[in-house]
C-alpha cells in the first residue's frame, strides 16, 4: 500500500489582528454627504436583474447629458450627482426604453430611489417568449473587463481555450498556454473559484470546456485583496451559464468540423417559485493533428554535433461535461445553492519522431533512429459545490459562505518503441528498445470560504473575509524497459511516489468610500502557506511554510464630459504547484526532456497600474500603462549535455521588470459596421544572471488584435479578426512572432429561433510556435503546430429565448 496523506487544519491568531485593524478603520470611515440616485433595473415579467443596463442622467433645462454609466450584474445603480433637476433614460438591447418622470435633487431631498425600473420587451419579439437579450460583447469598468461572449461568432462550435484566445489582453499559444498582457502567471478561476477544470493542465485543460457552456469572461489585471493572491499578471474568471427566470428555457447547439470536431451542447434552466434547477451538458470528439521540427548544434572542443528532429502525431479525444445543480429560495434575502460538475476525457495520443544525427555539418549524416509514442489517457473531475448567501435589510449588506470538493484523477498508459539505424539505412536491430510508463495522479482539495459585506455611510463599504484552501496530489510514477528475456524492468531513477500536500489559509480586509468625484478602497490580505512534497521510495522531503501580506489600493478620480482615471496597486505571488515540483521527466521524446525543479521558491510581484476610460457617442475608449516589479521570477531553463539530450525545468532567476501600456477600445461607425480594437505594448528587464551570467536580457514586445463585425440585413452577420504578436526576447533566445486571421458568418434561421454559424479559425494555417534558444554549448531552433487550421459549422437552437437582435445602435 502507498502511503497517503491526509488534509489538516492549522490556523493563525494574525486574524484577530487583522480583524482589529480592520474593524478600527471601518469607525474611523466618514460619511460623504453627497445627492444620490439609486434603483434596480429588472425584466418586467420575471423581475430578473438585467446586468449591465445603460443608463444616462440628463437635465432636465437643457438636456444636456450629465451622467453616463452602466448598472452592476445584478440590474442595480447607484449614482452621485450634484443638486439640480434632471431626469433618467435607461436602455437594454431588446426592451423598450424607460424614460423617467422629471426629479429634484436637493439639500432636503438629498435621494432619489428609483426603486425597480421594469422593462418590458421590444415589439419586434415574440409575443409569447420571455426575453433574453443579446448583451454587448464587452462592458469596460477601470479594475475589469467584462466581455459577453454570446456575441462573438469566432466562438461557435469552440472550446473554452477558443474564447479565451479571442479576447484583448489575453493570447493563447500554441499549446494552449494562457498568458495575460503577455506574462503566463495569470490565474484562471470558473465562476470565482478554483476548478477541477483547470487543474492537472492548467490552461490546457479548457479545451475539454465548450465554448457553449460559458456566459462570459472577467479580465481582472490589478485585483483587490477580495481575491487569493495567486497570479502575477492578474485574474481571468470565466463563468459558466445560468438562468434564474420562471418558467423553462434553454439552448441546443450542435457541431461539425475539419479536422474532426463533433459536439453537442444543451443548457437548460427551469424555476418555479423558490426553486430553480440549471443543468449544461456538453459532449465532443475532436481529432486534432500535430506537426513540428527541429534543429540543434552542440558544440564539443573541436567537433559540432548537429541535430534534425521531425514530429508528426494525432491527439484524439472524446470528452464530456455536465454541470447541474439547484437554486432554493428561502426568500427573497436567503439563498442556498447546490451544484456538481463532472468532467470525464478519454485521449489517445499518436507521435512519431525522427532523429537525424549529423556531425560537423549537415551534409555529414552519421545516424538515424526513429522512436514512436502510443498513448491512452483518462481524466476525470468531479467538483461538489453548496453556497449560502443572506441579504440583510440594507442594500449590499450581505454573507456569503461556500464549501467546494474537487475530487480529480489521470491515468496514463504508454508504449514506447525505438529503432535505431545506420547512415545508409540498415538498421541495428539489437539496439531496438521497448519502453512502458503506466503513470497516475490523484488530486483531492477542500475549500472553505466566507465573505461579509457591510456598507458603511451612503456610498462606502467594508469587506472582510476567510479563505481556506486544503489540497493534497500524488503521482505514481513508473518507467519499464523490455530486457532480453522479454521481462520489463524498472529504469533505474524512474520508480517513485510523489506526494504534495499544500495548506493556505487567508483572511481579508477592505475598506472603501466614496466623495463627490473619488472613490476609494484599500485592502489587505495575509495568507499562510504550508507546503510539503515528498518522494516516498528516495524518502526525499522538503516541507516549505511561510506567511505574506498582499496590501491592495484602488483610487478612481471621475473626470468632466465622461471621462474617469484610476490608480491602483497590488502584491501578487507565483507559488510553485505541482508540476512545477514534480522531478518526473516527460519521456515520449528520448532527446528533450522536461521536469519540474523540487526546489523552486515563489515569486513575488508588486503592480502599479493607471487606467483611464472614455465614453463616447459611437464607442468607448480604455487605456492603461502598467509596471510590475518581480523578484525570484520562475522561468524555464534549458540545458543541453554533451550527448545532445536536453533537459528543460523551471528555475528562480533574479528578477523581471517590466512596464507596458494597453488599449482597448469599441467603435461603432455606422449601425451595420461594429470594431473593436486591442493593442499592448511592453518592456521587461529579465535577469537570469544567477543561472549564467549571459542570461540577462531587455526585450520590447507588443500584441495586437482588431476586430470588425459587419451586420447585412435578413439577419446576416460576417466578422473577421486579425491577430499579431511581435518576437520577444527571453533569458536564453526569443519567441518568433506569432500571427493568424479568424473569420466567421452567421444567419438566423427557425424565424429567429436559431443561428446558423460557419467559422474558419487560421485561415492561412499560420498559428506557429518558433523560437530560438541558446546556452554555452548550443544552438537550438524549434517550429511547432499543435492545432492546425480549423472549419466548423454550428446550429443553435433556442426554447424562449430571444432571436439575436442585430442593431448594434440599441446596445
Amino acid at each position: 500500500m502507498k502511503k497517503m496523506y491526509l488534509p489538516h487544519w492549522s490556523f493563525n491568531p494574525y486574524i484577530v489582528l487583522l480583524t482589529f485593524v480592520f474593524t478600527s478603520l471601518q469607525l474611523a470611515a466618514q460619511p460623504a454627504g453627497q445627492a444620490i440616485v439609486k434603483g434596480k433595473i429588472s425584466d418586467s415579467s420575471s423581475l430578473a436583474g438585467l446586468s449591465f443596463s445603460g443608463i444616462k442622467i440628463f437635465k432636465s433645462n437643457d438636456k444636456k447629458l450629465e451622467h453616463e454609466s452602466v448598472a452592476s450584474e445584478a440590474g442595480s445603480f447607484l449614482v452621485e450627482l450634484s443638486y439640480g433637476r434632471f431626469y433618467a433614460q435607461i436602455d437594454f438591447m431588446g426592451y423598450k426604453p424607460y424614460k423617467s418622470a422629471e426629479f429634484t435633487l436637493s439639500k432636503e431631498h438629498s435621494t432619489h430611489d428609483f426603486g425597480i425600473i421594469k422593462l418590458t420587451p421590444s415589439a419586434n419579439t415574440l409575443q409569447e417568449v420571455v426575453v433574453q437579450s443579446e448583451k454587448s460583447s464587452m462592458v469596460l469598468s477601470l479594475d475589469k473587463k467584462i466581455f459577453n461572449v454570446g456575441k462573438d461568432l469566432a466562438n461557435a462550435g469552440g472550446s473554452a481555450s477558443d474564447i479565451l484566445t479571442n479576447i484583448p489582453s489575453v493570447s493563447v499559444d500554441p499549446e494552449g498556454g494562457v498568458k495575460l498582457r503577455g506574462s503566463g502567471n495569470v490565474r484562471i478561476l470558473i465562476d470565482g473559484k478554483p476548478s477541477g477544470l483547470v487543474s492537472f493542465k492548467g490552461g490546457s485543460g479548457l479545451q475539454q470546456l465548450q465554448a457553449s457552456m460559458i456566459d462570459r469572461v472577467e479580465i481582472i489585471t490589478n485585483p483587490s485583496a477580495r481575491y487569493e493572491a495567486e497570479g502575477m499578471a492578474g485574474i481571468i474568471n470565466i463563468v459558466l451559464k445560468k438562468d434564474k427566470r420562471q418558467g423553462f428555457n434553454g439552448s441546443f447547439e450542435v457541431t461539425s468540423g475539419y479536422p474532426t470536431n463533433l459536439g453537442g451542447a444543451a443548457n437548460l434552466n427551469y424555476r418555479h417559485k423558490k426553486v430553480n434547477f440549471f443543468v449544461n451538458y456538453g459532449i465532443s470528439y475532436r481529432r486534432q493533428p500535430n506537426e513540428g521540427r527541429l534543429y540543434q548544434e552542440v558544440y564539443g572542443k573541436d567537433t559540432t554535433f548537429i541535430l534534425k528532429q521531425t514530429n508528426n502525431g494525432m491527439l484524439t479525444g472524446f470528452s464530456n461535461n455536465i454541470r447541474g445543480g439547484i437554486d432554493y429560495y428561502f426568500n427573497e434575502t436567503s439563498i442556498l445553492t447546490g451544484s456538481y460538475l463532472f468532467r470525464r476525457s478519454d485521449a489517445n495520443r499518436k507521435t512519431n519522431i525522427r532523429y537525424e544525427d549529423y556531425l560537423n555539418n549537415a551534409s555529414k549524416l552519421t545516424s538515424i533512429s526513429t522512436r514512436t509514442q502510443n498513448e491512452d489517457e483518462v481524466e476525470s473531475n468531479s467538483e461538489y459545490s453548496l453556497i449560502y448567501k443572506k441579504s440583510f435589510g440594507q442594500k449590499g449588506h450581505e454573507l456569503v459562505g461556500e464549501i467546494k470538493y474537487l475530487d480529480n484523477w489521470e491515468s496514463s498508459r504508454q508504449v514506447f518503441n525505438q529503432h535505431f539505424f545506420q547512415a545508409n539505412g540498415t538498421e541495428n536491430i539489437a539496439k531496438a528498445i521497448i519502453q512502458k510508463s503506466p503513470n497516475d495522479e490523484y488530486e483531492k482539495q477542500y475549500l472553505f470560504q466566507l465573505d461579509y459585506t457591510k456598507p458603511i455611510s451612503k456610498e462606502g463599504k467594508f469587506e472582510m473575509g476567510l479563505r481556506s484552501s486544503l489540497r493534497n496530489m500524488q503521482n505514481d510514477y513508473l518507467v519499464t524497459e523490455k530486457n532480453a528475456s522479454g521481462d520489463f524492468l524498472p529504469i533505474a531513477g524512474l520508480d517513485n511516489n510523489f506526494f504534495y500536500r499544500e495548506n493556505i489559509n487567508a483572511a481579508y480586509g477592505i475598506l472603501g468610500n466614496k466623495t463627490k468625484k473619488v472613490s476609494y478602497q484599500a485592502g489587505l490580505r495575509a495568507e499562510w502557506t504550508d507546503v510539503k512534497t515528498t518522494l516516498a521510495e528516495t524518502n526525499q522531503v522538503n516541507p516549505r511554510s511561510y506567511m505574506n501580506f498582499f496590501p491592495s489600493t484602488h483610487v478612481t478620480v471621475d473626470l468632466a464630459k465622461q471621462n474617469a482615471i484610476q490608480l491602483s496597486y497590488s502584491r501578487r505571488v507565483r507559488r510553485p504547484v505541482y508540476d512545477d515540483l514534480s522531478p518526473y521527466m516527460t519521456f515520449s521524446d528520448s532527446r528533450n526532456f522536461f521536469s519540474g525543479n523540487p526546489d523552486l521558491n515563489p515569486e513575488f510581484t508588486n503592480v502599479f497600474e493607471i487606467g483611464h476610460i472614455k465614453y463616447f457617442d459611437k464607442g468607448s475608449l480604455s487605456s492603461s500603462i502598467y509596471y510590475r516589479s518581480t523578484k525570484d521570477k520562475i522561468d524555464r531553463i534549458r540545458r543541453v549535455n554533451a550527448e545532445g539530450n536536453s533537459s528543460t525545468r523551471p528555475e528562480n532567476l533574479l528578477s523581471e521588470k517590466a512596464f507596458g501600456t494597453e488599449f482597448a477600445s469599441g467603435y461603432t461607425p455606422y449601425n451595420w459596421w461594429k470594431l473593436d480594437f486591442n493593442f499592448n505594448f511592453f518592456h521587461a528587464d529579465i535577469d537570469g544572471s544567477n543561472i549564467i551570467k549571459s542570461y540577462k536580457t531587455s526585450t520590447y514586445s507588443w500584441f495586437a488584435r482588431q476586430t470588425s463585425r459587419f451586420m447585412f440585413p435578413k439577419n446576416f452577420d460576417m466578422q473577421l479578426r486579425g491577430n499579431y504578436e511581435a518576437p520577444q526576447k527571453t533569458a536564453q533566445g526569443k519567441r518568433k512572432a506569432l500571427y493568424y486571421i479568424d473569420l466567421s458568418m452567421n444567419k438566423d434561421v427557425f424565424k429567429g429561433n436559431g443561428t446558423l454559424t460557419f467559422n474558419v479559425l487560421d485561415v492561412f494555417n499560420s498559428r506557429r510556435n518558433r523560437y530560438i534558444t541558446a546556452g554555452p554549448n548550443f544552438f537550438t531552433e524549434g517550429n511547432s503546430q499543435q492545432r492546425r487550421r480549423q472549419v466548423n459549422i454550428t446550429l443553435n437552437y433556442r426554447i424562449k429565448q430571444s432571436k439575436q437582435v442585430k442593431k448594434v445602435s440599441e446596445e
